[in-house]
C-alpha cells in the first residue's frame, strides 16, 4: 500500500485521519506541531507519542524530503539558489534572497511550465507535473534547515504558473498560514501570475490577504501575444479588468511586473501605451532587466531600463527597477533545472 503524504494534509484532514485510527483529538495537534513547528522528519522522533502510535503512523504515512542537488551562493550579494530533487527524481528551483526587511524565498509551484513565455527559461525543459502542497512547503522547510533560520517572506514566482495549480496552491496556503503549524501571515506572500483571468477573480473572492503580481511585459495585445501566448486566451483588457477587480474586492495593490526587452517593449510609444493602460489604477510597476537565456536572443541594456523608467515617471507612472540579485549564479528561474536535465541526457 502506498503511504499517504502527511505533510500535504491541512489540520482538518489530518484530524479525520487520526480519528479513523481511533486516537483522541489532541493527538492531531501533537502530530501537527511535530510536523510544522518542529519540522521533524521522522515519526520515531515524535517523543510525546507512544511507540505503538509512532510505528503505526510510519506504516500509513510518509514524511517526504527534498534533496539539495546543487546550491549556488552569490559572491555579489547574499542570494542563494537551490536545485531541489523531488521524491520522484524531478527537479525544481528555489531562490533565497536577503532584503532589509528579512529573508525572502522564491519557490516553484510546478515542474516546468505550460505558459511558454518567450523570455523565460522555465519553459525550455517542458512541463511535467504540478507540485503537491508538501513539495511547495518543503522548499521552505529544507531551506530553513540549511540556513538555520526562519523565512520571513514568500514569493510564488519560481518555476511554474501558480494559478495553473490553484487547488494545490490553496491547500499549501492553508498549511503555510495555520497558526497551529508554520503560522506565516499571507500578507507576507506574493503570488505572481501571467494572467489567468478566472483564477485571479477566484483568488480575489477568497480574501486571503496576499499580494497579486501580474506579469504584463507589453501594453498592447499583438506584441504581448507574441511573447506571452496566454494573451491569446486572455487579452490585456480582460486581464486588467481582473486586476482591477482584485483591488476592488481585497483592497490590495497589484504589482505590475514588466520585463524590459531591448527592441521589443521599451520604446517611448510603449511607455505611453502602458501609462494609458494603467490610468486611474492603484498599482506599482516593477521593471525587470531580462535575464539572458542560451536558447533565446532577448537582452536588456541597463541604460534602456533606466530610460524607460524615466519615461514612465514623466507620464505619472510609479515605476521602480527590480534590484538584480544573484546574477553570477544563474538566479533566473529555470536555468539550473534545464542544465540538470541536459546533464542527465548526456550521461
Amino acid at each position: 500500500m502506498e503511504k499517504k503524504d502527511i505533510l500535504s494534509m491541512p489540520y482538518n484532514q489530518l484530524e479525520e485521519e487520526i480519528y479513523l485510527l481511533g486516537e483522541p483529538k489532541f493527538r492531531t495537534k501533537q502530530i501537527y506541531t511535530w510536523l510544522h513547528q518542529k519540522q521533524t522528519t521522522d515519526f520515531s522522533k515524535m517523543s510525546s507519542l507512544s511507540l505503538q502510535l509512532r510505528e503505526r503512523l510510519d506504516r500509513i504515512f510518509c514524511i517526504n524530503r527534498l534533496k539539495i542537488t546543487r546550491k549556488l551562493a552569490s559572491s555579489i550579494d547574499h542570494t542563494v539558489k537551490y536545485l531541489y530533487e523531488l521524491p520522484d527524481g524531478n527537479y525544481v528551483e528555489t531562490v533565497l534572497m536577503e532584503y532589509h526587511y528579512g529573508k525572502s524565498l522564491c519557490i516553484s509551484t510546478q515542474v516546468g511550465c505550460k505558459m511558454r513565455c518567450q523570455f523565460c527559461a522555465s519553459t525550455v525543459a517542458g512541463f511535467i507535473r504540478n507540485l503537491t502542497p508538501s513539495e511547495m512547503l518543503l522548499q521552505i522547510y529544507e531551506t530553513q534547515r540549511d540556513i538555520g533560520t526562519r523565512i520571513d517572506h514568500l514569493v510564488l514566482m519560481g518555476i511554474g504558473e501558480p494559478l495553473d495549480n490553484l487547488e494545490n496552491v490553496l491547500t499549501f496556503f492553508q498549511l503555510l498560514s495555520d497558526p497551529k503549524g508554520f503560522g506565516m501571515s499571507l500578507r507576507h506572500v506574493t503570488l505572481s501570475t501571467c494572467g489567468l483571468v478566472p483564477q485571479i477573480k477566484q483568488l480575489a473572492d477568497l480574501h486571503l490577504g496576499l499580494t497579486l503580481s501580474l506579469s504584463l511585459h507589453s501594453p498592447e495585445n499583438l506584441r504581448r501575444s507574441e511573447i506571452m501566448p496566454v494573451n491569446r486566451r486572455y487579452p490585456i483588457e480582460a486581464t486588467m479588468e481582473a486586476c482591477r477587480y482584485y483591488f476592488q474586492v481585497t483592497g490590495r495593490r497589484v504589482t505590475i511586473e514588466y520585463a524590459v526587452i531591448d527592441h521589443v517593449n521599451c520604446s517611448k510609444l510603449d511607455a505611453k501605451k502602458l501609462a494609458a493602460l494603467l490610468k486611474d489604477m492603484y498599482c506599482h510597476v516593477n521593471l525587470i532587466p531580462v535575464n539572458p537565456i542560451a536558447e533565446k536572443n532577448f537582452q536588456t541594456m541597463r541604460q534602456n531600463v533606466e530610460l524607460f523608467q524615466k519615461e514612465l515617471e514623466t507620464l505619472g507612472v510609479n515605476a521602480t527597477i527590480r534590484r538584480t540579485l544573484g546574477s553570477d549564479i544563474q538566479a533566473a528561474c529555470g536555468q539550473l533545472r534545464r542544465d540538470a536535465y541536459q546533464n542527465i541526457k548526456e550521461i
